[in-house]
């Protein structure tokens, strides 16, 4: 297992750099946009479909996007209807599994994935517009608070964070987490010259955004427990699917544009 996600990580992990920062405007629309057809095909999956099924979300959701890329002010739409999203999903997060039968049919867990998915692409789009940097910085946020969450929760983990979810996820580790992302604010601070105020209004984003990244995190656990499946596909070798991939990016990277762009002029 350790030597295919090895294998995979090597393989995939440049091809993902090029499309990430070396890709602009139309072709990062594209490779992002594959990335999540990819990723709609494994969500029609774990919500029950059936082969035709598997063929018309993503492709759906494909035309949603092309339609969104078409015109530019249903981009910023799809933020905020990304919010509404992830506020209803910490409720069922929270309550599951009591609220599960508001949700469990195939025909609302595909409509779940509409604002998953959507509003994930729609945040890549618009951060790679401001550059590379603000892109690089919402990925390292989820990378950085799952790397420490898991070094955390491994040495301090005692208190269960959503044991009805994903039994192995604690609040030390989220506290590992913070910890983690609040010195990549502080050395992303640094890099960029900014005083105090802006460093605090940073840091106050990064937190949040932190948190968020779990709830994205427990969101697929959540749909994946429901349909019985460890992993949303064996696309990766060793590390499940796409949507095993980026599920806590799906919440921080709209989130974090929808903050950026509109609370975070400062930064800019």
């Amino acid at each position: 297992m350790l030597k295919q996600r090895i294998i995979t990580a090597l393989l995939l992990a440049p091809l993902a750099l090029w499309g990430l920062f070396g890709l602009e405007g139309q072709a990062f629309a594209l490779f992002t946009g594959v990335v999540i057809g990819i990723a709609a095909w494994e969500w029609a999956r774990l919500s029950g479909l059936q082969r035709v099924g598997q063929v018309v979300f993503p492709g759906t959701v494909l035309v949603m996007l092309f339609t969104a890329w078409q015109q530019p002010h249903l981009l910023h739409q799809a933020l905020w209807l990304g919010l509404a999203w992830w506020a209803l999903a910490l409720f069922f997060v929270i309550t599951y599994p009591r609220t599960a039968t508001l949700w469990r049919c195939s025909s609302r867990r595909i409509f779940m994935g509409l604002f998953v998915l959507i509003p994930a692409w729609a945040g890549f789009v618009l951060l790679r517009e401001q550059g590379w940097f603000w892109l690089l910085y919402v990925l390292l946020i989820a990378w950085v608070a799952d790397i420490f969450a898991y070094f955390a929760g491994r040495a301090f983990g005692k208190h269960k964070l959503a044991p009805a979810v994903s039994p192995g996820k604690s609040w030390e580790g989220v506290a590992g987490g913070l910890v983690g992302t609040s010195l990549l604010a502080l050395l992303a601070s640094f890099w960029q010259n900014f005083g105090i105020s802006q460093f605090l209004l940073l840091l106050l984003i990064t937190l949040v955004i932190t948190a968020v990244s779990v709830l994205g995190d427990l969101t697929e656990s959540l749909v994946k427990r429901e349909s019985g499946m460890k992993d949303s596909s064996n696309l990766l070798p060793g590390h499940g699917g796409f949507m095993d991939r980026i599920d806590s990016l799906t919440s921080a990277v709209p989130l974090f544009a929808l903050l950026l762009l509109n609370l975070a002029g400062d930064l800019l």
